[in-house]
């Protein structure tokens, strides 16, 4: 695994972030020291995604990127179930497909190069996961992509979403926000790098608050919603139709 240095050095002017092979080649060691508690949260996932997913259906995450989460549904799903892997990033999705290789998958499985902004087609999906994914749809089409994944879903399915999210109000916004840079501190991100990182997401990574993800959840029609998992401005929900 690569070290995340892509912000270490100072650069004169910061692109927005984006999925190319620069950040591929360090991803895996990049979200594992910015989101808290990473891999309990893909365990979390896959464990829950055990008990929706149905014999012969299909189990989708969107926004797979390296493939994480697809290897660990890969350890709990019964061999009837095939797993499908959709993100706009080819040079992800090859390194996806390197890794599912490299692990010798024997069940069936599918990888898309998709833009969900755009929209997406599901085909029998008993389980739909976005793990830190929603949140670089633009805000203008999550609605409308989260009404598209309830509507596809199999009766009694469930959508498990992954997201950071705001503070409910300025003041413990504040206090998150600073309790996260503290986490990457430890992690032993320099202040450069926080600094050049945070310029480099700020129209692209653009999180909603808790109790909006979940009236948003609401309002397309998922009849349960619990949170399952929540550190400071991280949050897992599942859903189900």
């Amino acid at each position: 695994m690569d070290k995340d240095e892509l912000f270490k050095k100072p650069q004169e002017q910061i692109g927005d972030f984006c999925f190319g092979d620069k950040v591929v080649s360090v991803f895996d060691d990049m979200v594992s020291r910015s989101v808290p508690f990473y891999y309990e949260i893909q365990r979390m996932i896959s464990e829950m995604a055990k008990d929706f997913a149905t014999e012969g259906s299909n189990v989708y995450d969107l926004g797979c990127s390296t493939g994480t989460t697809l290897l660990h549904l890969n350890t709990v799903l019964c061999a009837s179930i095939k797993i499908v892997g959709v993100d706009d990033s080819l040079e992800m999705l090859d390194k996806c497909r390197n890794n599912l290789i490299a692990a010798d998958i024997k069940r069936g499985y599918e990888l898309v190069l998709a833009d969900l902004n755009k929209g997406l087609v599901l085909e029998n999906p008993s389980v739909v996961i976005m793990c830190l994914a929603l949140q670089f749809i633009r805000p203008l089409y999550r609605e409308k992509l989260v009404s598209e994944i309830y509507r596809q879903l199999n009766p009694d399915g469930c959508f498990i979403l992954v997201e950071k999210v705001l503070g409910e109000d300025s003041l413990f916004n504040r206090l998150l926000v600073k309790y996260y840079y503290d986490f990457k501190r430890r992690n032993h991100y320099s202040e450069l790098e926080i600094s050049q990182k945070r310029e480099a997401l700020e129209n692209v990574l653009i999180p909603y608050k808790l109790n909006e993800n979940l009236a948003l959840l609401e309002k397309c029609g998922f009849r349960y919603r619990e949170i399952f998992f929540k550190w400071y401005n991280f949050s897992g929900i599942v859903a189900v139709k």
